[in-house]
């Protein structure tokens, strides 16, 4: 338990200060705040998940890297939006809705492409890591084609929702880039006491390690990412908390699980339960982001209700699963045949509405 409560610490202490100095550093090199917080912002947020995966994968816990990555996702639209959204109606960027959340949805198809066969090779990481690389390579040209009267506004609207009243002393390119230092040394750290001690859990409770993976470990290092849009939504900076969790999500897929393939020793192969449940309920979590997004270009509350309601469903079915319990095959045909077609048949009728009488009130900004 300690090792999991300091590498919990430790990656949080980490990220934030890896965040802190990358995206100050960012913004004196000239992009602008909104493109920092779907790759800086996001990516940083997502570094104990990416410090968490590479670890396991290079010690060979596959499935903690793998439940780690997917868990993480469902975790950060689910629950931080969900929870993000009960606070105050979350207004989605148009950014977001036309690129952004394409984006998402496209990388966990391609997961899910790239699994089938029964593994992840390391060309196939090679291949991820690519995709983040250009993907943060068309985001900074869009930044640099930003009016300087926008990068302003959002650069004001950026420090005051993360960073606070400018101080002289982080105004320093040295400075920045030891906070960048000091944060990935705690990343490291953290994510290797934070392994071990899963690996522990699992072991003492006679739980897998991917259902550990998948749930105490993702929502461990989605600390940040909750900190972050949580802030974000009290302080009114709606776009900037939806953006983290969508940026976070590319992030965790392209780069953290295709790092983790790259580095690993042998390919990471993914387990049946996850390539036949957690992968496909993760696709649907990003494909159903689509017409919750743009029925409005916001989050309702009560959709942040309907979320939070989502992961507890997919909590009950782990628990039951892990478990083995009599009730997990009620419980599945209940989920299979009732909740999800209904909630599915309420996300088409949202979109048909929304086509048919066009954009309304609820849309302006």
């Amino acid at each position: 338990m300690l090792y999991f409560v300091l590498g919990l610490v430790a990656l949080i202490l980490g990220a934030d200060l890896l965040v802190r100095g990358a995206s100050k550093l960012a913004l004196s090199l000239g992009i602008t705040p909104l493109v920092v917080g779907l790759t800086v912002v996001a990516f940083g947020t997502s570094a104990p998940e990416l410090a968490v995966s590479v670890q396991s994968a290079w010690v060979g816990q596959v499935d903690i890297a793998l439940g780690n990555v997917v868990g993480s996702n469902m975790f950060n639209v689910l629950v931080i939006l969900g929870l993000s959204a009960l606070i105050t109606p979350l207004v989605v960027h148009q950014q977001v809705i036309r690129q952004e959340v394409p984006v998402m949805i496209g990388a966990s198809l391609l997961l899910w492409a790239l699994a089938l066969d029964g593994g992840i090779s390391r060309w196939e990481g090679v291949l991820l890591a690519g995709l983040v690389v250009g993907y943060t390579v068309l985001l900074i040209r869009q930044s640099r084609r930003e009016t300087r009267a926008v990068q302003a506004d959002v650069e004001v609207a950026y420090e005051d929702a993360f960073n606070g009243p400018p101080k002289e002393w982080d105004a320093h390119w040295g400075v920045q880039v030891l906070l960048m230092l000091a944060g990935l040394v705690l990343l490291v750290l953290g994510a290797h006491w934070l392994v071990e001690a899963a690996v522990g859990f699992a072991r003492a409770l006679g739980v897998s390690e991917l259902v550990i993976g998948l749930t105490v470990v993702a929502a461990g290092t989605s600390l940040p990412e909750v900190a972050t849009s949580v802030m974000a939504a009290l302080r009114g900076e709606r776009d900037i908390a939806v953006g983290n969790v969508v940026g976070s999500n590319i992030f965790n897929i392209l780069a953290v699980l295709g790092l983790s393939a790259s580095l690993a020793p042998t390919d990471l192969p993914v387990a049946p339960s996850m390539l036949a449940f957690d992968i496909p309920v993760m696709v649907a979590v990003a494909v159903a982001c689509l017409p919750v997004f743009f029925t409005g270009n916001l989050i309702a509350r009560w959709e942040g209700a309907l979320f939070l309601g989502l992961y507890a469903t997919y909590g009950m079915y782990l628990f039951l699963h892990a478990g083995a319990h009599d009730a997990l095959h009620a419980y599945s045909a209940v989920l299979g045949g009732f909740v999800l077609p209904l909630i599915g048949i309420t996300l088409a009728i949202l979109a048909v509405r929304y086509w048919r009488r066009g954009p309304g009130p609820r849309d302006q900004p």
